[in-house]
């Protein structure tokens, strides 16, 4: 281990590595069931799906920190992209609408963005470009991606995660349905027998989003994943108590083996390239670079603000080994497009287990030890409510917009695109719009006010492509 990991040169024992690894796993465990009930609208789509999307979300990220620890010997923890899973969704289900294909086969197309992501990937950080890449965007759009993320996975978790159904239609929404009412006799109306399900996911959610706070702030490792345990047992209570139904059905008869069986029949290297290119070439080309942008920007600002806050920079504020860790993240995309995922890349809840001591691969390898073992749990995952995957998706909105303090609101060129990437994300759904619209922004702004040369090269040609997206491609 001393040899391997330089244990004593990073000031850290073996004890200090597998707690830390632990309380890395312990804040970001939440992914294992919400990714795939993000990508699947919640099983809605076969169970076969959510089974190898549940896998696929165990192996790449573990890979993902595999390749952290050995490349790089750093303590960073890799899973799906928050935010960019839920874009992955919207792009299948757009796919699918634009088609006609099914969601599986459109899901099986999007994940040839992936997979080319990925390779890109590889190729820029053999390069080193990527860094220069990042520089070469406005500051803020850079800055503003991370909030506008943040307000769309918050009206994904108030507004259309948990939807509800019965006799008089549906899905129902929490905040257009339940808030949104005038008065709760209008919500009992439109919602029939529905009601008594939409207050016990309202209480559940919101109960759930404050004991994650509240933990939070008394600086309780794991909060978010305590917070998402006490909403469902509150949750189930509910279900068993009011509704009369029993919470534990599905387990009745479930197997604990890992469905590799489903990962290997349903998206195992099953890329469909021929579905993708029905999308058209300016779609694939700002879908590519539009999950590339959004990818690039946060695993380097996570690298690095974590890294700065556990003393891992120089002098001159680099990160050693920042190309092996950006190679580590792009493996790990390469290996989730492979088995059936969205984007993979460095989680912020790394700054947890750096908070506890972490401080070389070893870290990452105990989270990815634990993510492979996660694999025999899948039935217990998919009995987790979506009111409370909807508490954590609210928490880490509200954390995400925490970026908004690196924004200069005195500079018109950063607030007007922060602005409508703020509005654009949620209400379009689509991040890939909300940063078209920042883009187009800041580069018109630029060009109007004398300072055209102010704006890089890539940004008038990423401008660009979205312009023609918008108008011209249908």
């Amino acid at each position: 281990m001393e040899k391997l990991f330089k244990l004593r040169e990073n000031g850290t024992t073996v004890r200090k590595e597998l707690l830390a690894g632990l309380t890395t796993f312990m804040t970001m465990a939440y992914i294992i069931a919400l990714n795939p009930n993000l990508l699947t609208g919640f099983g809605a789509n076969g169970q076969e799906l959510w089974n190898a999307v549940f896998m696929a979300t165990c192996l790449a990220s573990a890979v993902g920190m595999f390749a952290m620890a050995f490349l790089a010997n750093k303590p960073f923890a890799m899973a799906p992209g928050m935010g960019l899973n839920s874009f992955f969704a919207v792009v299948v289900a757009n796919i699918a609408a634009l088609t006609g294909m099914s969601y599986v086969d459109s899901f099986r197309s999007a994940l040839c963005i992936i997979l080319i992501e990925g390779i890109v990937f590889i190729v820029l950080s053999i390069l080193n470009i990527r860094e220069k890449i990042v520089d070469a965007i406005p500051l803020g759009v850079r800055m503003g991606i991370s909030p506008a993320i943040g307000l769309m996975l918050m009206n994904i978790g108030l507004g259309s995660n948990a939807g509800v159904y019965s006799e008089t239609g549906g899905p129902f929404y929490v905040m257009r349905d339940f808030f949104g009412a005038l008065t709760p006799s209008v919500a009992r109306d439109t919602m029939g027998s529905g009601y008594a399900t939409m207050v016990l996911t309202v209480v559940t959610m919101l109960v759930g989003l404050f004991v994650i706070l509240v933990l939070a702030h008394k600086g309780i490792n794991g909060a978010v994943l305590l917070g998402m345990l006490v909403a469902c047992v509150i949750y189930w209570a509910g279900e068993a108590m009011f509704l009369h139904t029993n919470p534990f059905a599905g387990l009745q008869g479930a197997s604990f083996v890992p469905p590799v069986k489903d990962m290997m029949d349903v998206t195992f290297l099953k890329f469909d390239f021929a579905g993708f290119m029905q999308v058209g070439w300016f779609t694939m080309i700002t879908l590519v670079i539009t999950f590339c942008i959004i990818d690039m920007f946060d695993t380097i600002g996570t690298l690095v603000g974590t890294a700065s806050k556990a003393g891992m920079l120089d002098k001159e504020g680099n990160m050693p080994n920042m190309k092996e860790a950006l190679m580590s993240d792009a493996i790990g995309t390469v290996v989730g497009a492979a088995t059936g995922t969205s984007t993979v890349t460095t989680f912020v809840e790394s700054a947890a287990g750096v908070e506890a001591g972490g401080r070389t691969g070893l870290t990452a390898i105990t989270t990815a030890i634990l993510f492979l073992a996660c694999m025999f749990i899948a039935p217990i995952a998919a009995i987790i409510p979506a009111a409370a995957t909807s508490s954590a998706l609210i928490y880490v909105g509200v954390l995400m917009l925490g970026g908004l303090k690196n924004i200069d609101f005195t500079q018109i060129d950063q607030v007007l695109p922060l602005a409508l990437m703020l509005i654009a994300m949620p209400i379009s759904g689509s991040i890939g719009h909300g940063i078209g619209l920042g883009l187009i922004s800041y580069s018109v702004l630029k060009v109007f006010t004398g300072k055209a040369k102010d704006v890089s090269a890539l940004t008038y040609i990423i401008s660009l492509i979205f312009l023609v997206k918008f108008f011209l491609v249908v």
